[in-house]
This record gives C-alpha cells, sequence and structure tokens, in this order.
C-alpha cells in the first residue's frame, strides 16, 4: 500500500492512527519547506524516525538524556565504521558493548520520535507519502542485531498522545521551540575538529547507508530537503509515467502542471468535499492531486482498498463529503469495482462514488456502475486506447475534471427538514419543560443513532429519557437511566451548561469516557453534541447525541440550534403566561 496527501488536509495524527490501525510497514516520508523527516513504522508501530534538524540523531538523544557520554558515542560510531560488512546498527553496537540496556535504547527511540512528531505538528503546510517495502525496513532499521531476537517496535497511539501532550504544554508556556536541539549542538550530527581524531559521522556509521540500494526514494539520511521545486516534481512524474513519450509530449503535460501548480482557486469557504482517489496509475494520482489543489480541494490518493473505510470515516469526522473516486485499469472488467461500490455505498449512503474508466469499460460497465450506486462514470484518458493523442487528452481531461469535482456536495436529507417544520409547529402547542425536552429527543433522533436527555440539577447530570441505547432505535424512548454525571473538571457537558451554546465536534474527555461511556458504552466515533435547552437564561436540559456504531453522518446541526432556541422562547413565554395568569 502507499498513500500521498497534503498534512492540511490529512493531519499526521489521521495518518499515524491509520498506519497503526492497519499495521502497515514502510516509511512515511512528511515534507514541507522546512525541509523532511521521516517516521519508520513495521506492522502499525513505530521503528525509528529521521528528524529535519540534522542534530537531531538517536546518538545525540542518548547523550542528551545522560545515558551515554561523548566519548561513547565516538567509540561506538568508530566501532561501526571498522566492522565494515558486519557494521550493526547504533544502538545495537551500544547494546552490545553494553554501554546501555533495552530499556534505555526504547526511550531513547521514544524521544527521538516524539521530537520528529512535535515538529511536523508546528509545521503550517507539507504533504506525506507512504513507501512500504517490508524488506528494507524490517531489515535495515531494526535498532538490534538479528541474533538478540528482538526489535524495538514502539506503540504508535500511546507515542501520538504523548506528542501530543508535550506540543500542548510547549504551546502554552511558550517553549516549542527548546524542544529541538540547535543548530550548534554537536556530536553525531557534526564531523570533529580534524586534529582531535574524531571520525567523522555519516549515513553508514548510523547504519542507514545501504537504504540506498533499495530505492531511489530514500534522500541521504537526516539532510534537509533542497529549495521545493514543483516543476522539477511534475517533470519526474511524467518521465517515470511515459518514458516513451517524446520530450515535447511530456514537456506539454509538464507545462500544463506547472502552470496548476502556480495559483489555487480563491474561495471565501472552506473545503467541504475530500477527494479519494484509488489507483494503480502513478500519473493519475499525481495529476488528480495537482488539480486538486489548484483546487483547493482535499485529497488523499492510494493504491490499494485496504484502508478506505479509515480515510471515509475520518473525512466524514471532520464533516468532509466523501467523493470516492475510483479509476478501473484498462485491462480490468469492471467487476471487482462494482462490488467495491456496491460495499461502499452499503456502508456509507451518504458518500459520492465516482469510477474513472478509459472508453471500452466505460460502455460495457456504465449502467451497472449507475445501478450499483455510483454517482457517475467518468471517461479518461487511456494509454492503451489512443496512445498517439494520449497527452493532449490527458491536459482536455485535467482542465474539466476539477470543476466537475467541485460541484459534487452533500445532499441534505429532504425527509429531515420535513420533520423539521412539524416539529417547530408541534412545540407551539407545548408548554411543559419534560414534553418539550422529549421532542427535542425526538427530533435529534432523525440524524443520531444514540440520544439522551440530562436533566441539570445544581452540580450534577442526571439521565433521563434516551433512545437507541438502552433498547433498539425503533422502540423509541426508554424510561429514566437516572445514573449522574457531575458537572466538574474540564469537560464539553459542563462547557455546554456553563455557556449555554450548542457544541459539535470530536471530545474525549474524562467526563465522557470514564462517566458516560461506562453506563452507555463507547461510540464508534468521538464525535458528539450537546444542545442546551434555557429557560430564562439558564440552562434546564442538554440533549446529547452520538453515532453509536455507525459511521458519521454530517448532520444538520443549524435545525437542532433553531429548534432548541425556539423550544426555549416557547418555555419562557409559558412560564411568563403562568405568572400573569396567578390570582391577585
Amino acid at each position: 500500500m502507499s498513500f500521498n496527501g497534503d498534512l492540511e488536509h490529512f493531519p499526521l495524527v489521521d495518518v499515524i492512527q491509520l498506519l497503526h490501525m492497519t499495521a502497515k510497514t514502510g516509511i512515511l516520508y512528511l515534507k514541507s519547506p522546512k525541509g523532511e523527516s521521516q517516521l519508520v513504522f513495521h506492522e502499525g508501530f513505530f521503528v525509528s524516525a529521521n528528524h529535519l534538524n540534522n542534530s537531531v540523531r538517536i546518538g545525540q538523544v542518548l547523550v542528551d538524556m545522560n545515558a551515554i557520554s561523548p566519548a561513547q558515542l565516538v567509540q561506538a560510531l568508530t566501532e561501526q565504521r571498522e566492522a565494515g560488512r558486519d557494521r550493526k546498527p547504533l544502538i545495537a553496537t551500544l547494546i552490545e558493548q553494553g554501554t546501555i540496556d533495552k530499556d534505555t535504547a526504547f526511550k531513547g527511540l521514544e524521544s527521538l520520535i516524539e521530537m520528529t512528531i512535535v515538529e511536523v505538528l508546528t509545521w503550517g503546510s507539507g504533504t506525506f507519502s507512504l513507501d512500504v517495502s517490508k524488506e528494507y525496513v524490517s531489515d535495515e532499521y531494526r535498532y538490534f542485531p538479528e541474533k538478540l531476537h528482538q526489535e524495538i517496535l514502539l506503540n504508535a497511539q500511546g507515542i501520538l498522545m504523548d506528542s501530543l501532550r508535550i506540543y500542548d504544554e510547549k504551546m502554552r508556556d511558550g517553549t516549542l521551540s527548546r524542544v529541538f536541539f540547535t543548530e550548534e549542538s554537536k556530536g553525531e550530527s557534526a564531523g570533529a575538529d580534524s586534529d582531535s581524531g574524531t571520525p567523522e559521522i555519516t549515513a553508514d556509521l548510523l547504519g542507514l547507508d545501504a537504504l540506498e540500494t533499495f530505492t531511489k526514494k530514500i534522500p541521504d539520511v537526516f539532510i534537509g530537503l533542497k529549495d521545493h521545486d514543483p516543476v522539477d516534481e511534475h517533470r519526474q512524474a511524467v518521465a517515470r509515467a511515459l518514458p516513451e513519450a517524446t520530450i515535447d509530449q511530456q514537456d506539454q503535460l509538464v507545462s500544463f502542471l506547472a502552470e496548476l501548480s502556480k495559483t489555487t482557486v480563491s474561495s471565501s469557504a472552506p473545503p467541504v468535499t475530500a477527494i479519494i482517489l484509488l489507483t494503480q496509475n502513478e500519473l493519475l494520482s499525481h495529476a488528480i492531486t495537482t488539480v486538486c489543489k489548484h483546487e483547493n480541494l482535499f485529497v488523499f490518493t492510494t493504491d490499494e482498498e485496504t484502508g478506505l473505510d479509515i480515510v471515509i470515516e475520518q473525512s466524514l469526522g471532520r464533516d468532509l463529503h466523501p467523493v470516492l473516486l475510483i479509476d478501473v485499469p484498462h485491462d480490468n472488467d469492471g467487476a471487482h469495482y462494482l462490488l467495491l461500490v456496491r460495499q461502499k455505498i452499503s456502508a456509507y449512503p451518504h458518500i459520492s462514488i465516482l469510477l474513472a474508466t478509459c472508453g471500452h469499460t466505460w460502455r460495457a460497465i456504465s449502467m451497472d456502475a449507475l445501478g450499483a450506486g455510483a454517482h457517475s462514470l467518468i471517461p479518461r484518458p487511456c494509454r492503451h486506447c489512443h496512445d498517439d493523442v494520449f497527452v493532449p487528452q490527458m491536459v482536455a481531461f485535467l482542465s474539466g475534471i476539477g470543476s466537475f469535482l467541485k460541484t459534487i456536495l452533500p445532499v441534505p436529507n429532504p425527509e429531515i427538514g420535513r420533520q423539521f417544520v412539524a416539529t417547530f409547529n408541534h412545540l407551539k402547542t407545548l408548554s411543559e419543560p419534560p414534553e418539550i425536552a422529549l421532542v427535542m429527543l425526538q427530533f435529534a433522533a432523525l440524524q443520531f443513532e444514540r440520544v439522551l436527555t440530562f436533566v441539570v440539577a445544581k452540580s450534577e447530570l442526571i439521565a433521563e429519557k434516551s433512545i437507541g441505547i438502552k433498547t433498539a432505535k425503533s422502540h423509541g424512548p426508554s424510561a429514566p437511566l437516572m445514573f449522574r454525571i457531575p458537572l466538574e473538571g474540564h469537560s464539553v457537558l459542563q462547557e455546554v451548561v456553563e455557556k449555554g451554546h450548542l457544541y459539535y465536534g470530536q471530545r474525549s474527555d474524562t467526563a465522557l469516557t470514564s462517566l458516560l461511556y461506562k453506563e452507555i458504552g463507547a461510540p464508534r466515533s468521538p464525535k458528539v453534541i450537546a444542545v442546551p435547552l434555557l429557560s430564562r437564561g439558564k440552562v434546564i436540559a442538554v440533549t446529547y447525541a452520538d453515532f453509536g456504531a455507525q459511521p458519521v453522518s454530517p448532520p444538520q446541526v443549524n435545525l437542532l440550534e433553531t429548534l432548541a432556541q425556539h423550544a426555549g422562547s416557547i418555555l419562557d413565554n409559558a412560564l411568563y403566561r403562568k405568572s400573569i395568569e396567578k390570582p391577585a
């Protein structure tokens, strides 16, 4: 599996979780104008990292931890050099010398990976790409010799949480820059004075020089990138994909892509669509990515179906409309992809699916694809069908597909709109808080799988009626649950009660994870909503809802908020009428 994307659109946190959950092995390249860092995975666990700062290397990390002295580092590096073909990675050498133990090595690698993640979290922009090869990752990045039968495989989720904690702490106290070593740091990263006899620190001493024999994509270890040149990237991608094309043909496509890279379509509104491209075609992947960046569309590309569900759900969790663009190869009859369309539509009824096919496949499967639930079929250029005019056809194809993709937007459920009007009118006939809270509960259940009413007491929330929690959603409201959630600490429920504002987003605070979910079970997604019901400026009830065991389905939050405000007004009017109707 390989995939590519933009860190602005698909954050590093999501990328790491995807690799961990799919147990992938490979090198994740993280590039920005500042340079390049790498995170190395083995079966979903961190193995190592390369920090873009030359001074941040595992040997220097161990020196700064006072785990080894500078002299011991020099001794280990010298032994590496003299070992020749029998050279082992630096940590393995230090362990065999008895200089450090496994726990110390573990802590050193953990620190290096955390610093790399924290550094990437500070980037304003950047891209990621995964290069998969089990052979060189498991053999060359192993930080223990084979005879020890050990590998340092660090838990990705655990390190990610620690990295986010470090990032948040440093952001709060204004010392984020101190997380990293300065350029003046010595040790592994710099050669010593020639009179000192200290050997020059090189990639081969670090045990990483053999990587160059496995792939041309791996840059010099720990060396920052040169100035970003999109034209050069386009030229390389086109040359790899079209080696038999003439220079003029290649230049035509490169010039078109380069022109797209110069500008981005301006828009006051943020993107609401996430393009997820499944293709084995490297040129198409590169070209669609360029088009989507130009059109200000979120884009993620992959060559493997594994992990598509995670990407779709992460897109839904960020309130983006997933558009799955499936590229059907020339020699494929399309049967497998029709099955894939049916599977994804069944699992995610609200997504849009497009099939890009060459002419003869398009004619063979077009009606079946539409019947399976595909949004549309796109005839795309094919070298096998029209090699002589492929480049101009590709330019024409790319010229139009961007604006087409931008037209694919989420379609609101019309039934929700009709129910909103009916509920809005029904509220006018009510006057008591319990019956108004019940109507709010029932309307929320139209868009969420699990809903629950909380009554606000002095210092706690008391669970009232629910739908989809203790019984099936179709059974309607349950009896009061009566468990209690204290209003203390920093929780989304407390914020909603104190501020009186609706909350919709991803939260996993203690009040939810340790208290609420202990009673009702944890949902599949951390995306939750909490809607306050106010009377005379005070929150008297809260409607909580989540998606239960189902994937996120973007709700019409504005309707819930409008309904809650209308309900509050009705309550205030009812109380006012009661006050003036009292006998003198």
